[in-house]
C-alpha cells in the first residue's frame, strides 16, 4: 500500500511540484478550453459566436502560456520560430536549460515533468476524438473550432517533443564538449608553462 503522507517523487500530485502555481495554471488552461467546448451550449445558451470566441481565446492563452512560461519553468524547454528577413525562410529554434551535469544546471522535478508530458500528449488526443465526433454527427461548423484547437495543440506538442530530443542530444554532446574543452584548457596551460620557462 502506498504511503499517502510521503508520496514517491513523480507521483501525480500537484503538491509535489517545484512550481505549483505554474502547474495548476497550465492544467487549468488545458482543461478550460475543453470544458468550454463540451459545456458551451449549457453555459452560453446556444450562442455559437460567443462560444467560439471564448474557446479560441482560451486555446490561444493555453498556447502562449505553455510555449513561453510552463514549458520553461516545468521542464526547462522553450521554442520559437525565426524568419530570415533576406530569404523569408523560417526555422524553429529550440532552447533548453542546462542539464544537471553542466555548470548552472538543475534537476527537473519528476512530478512537473510527468504532469507536463501527460497533459501535452493528452490534449491533442482529446481534440482528435472530438473531431471524430463532430464528423460523425456532421457538425461541420463545430469542426472548424476543433481544427483550430488541433493546430494549436499539435504545434506545441511537436515543438516540445523536438525540443526535448534536441536537449537530450545536445546534453550528451555538451557534456562531451565541456569535458573536451576542460582538457584542452588544462593541456594548453601546461604547454604554455613549458614554453614560457
Amino acid at each position: 500500500m502506498a504511503d499517502l503522507d510521503n508520496p514517491a517523487p513523480g507521483t501525480l500530485n500537484w503538491r509535489l511540484s517545484a512550481h505549483p502555481i505554474t502547474l495548476v495554471t497550465f492544467l487549468a488552461f488545458r482543461a478550460a478550453s475543453l470544458l468550454v467546448y463540451l459545456l458551451g451550449g449549457i453555459i452560453f445558451g446556444g450562442s455559437f459566436v460567443l462560444y467560439f470566441i471564448i474557446t479560441v481565446l482560451l486555446l490561444a492563452a493555453d498556447f502562449y502560456y505553455l510555449k513561453n512560461i510552463a514549458g520553461r519553468r516545468l521542464v526547462g524547454l522553450r521554442w520559437w520560430n525565426e524568419v530570415n528577413p533576406q530569404t523569408g525562410d523560417s526555422h524553429w529554434v529550440f532552447e533548453s536549460a542546462p542539464q544537471p551535469n553542466e555548470p548552472g544546471g538543475k534537476l527537473v522535478n519528476a512530478t512537473d515533468k510527468r504532469f507536463f508530458w501527460l497533459a501535452l500528449y493528452a490534449q491533442p488526443a482529446l481534440w482528435v476524438a472530438l473531431a471524430i465526433v463532430a464528423l460523425v454527427q456532421l457538425k461541420f461548423i463545430w469542426l472548424t473550432l476543433v481544427v483550430i484547437a488541433l493546430v494549436l495543440t499539435i504545434t506545441n506538442t511537436l515543438a516540445f517533443s523536438r525540443c526535448d530530443k534536441f536537449s537530450q542530444a545536445s546534453g550528451l554532446m555538451g557534456s562531451g564538449f565541456y569535458s573536451a574543452s576542460l582538457a584542452r584548457n588544462v593541456g594548453g596551460a601546461l604547454v604554455s608553462r613549458m614554453f614560457n620557462r
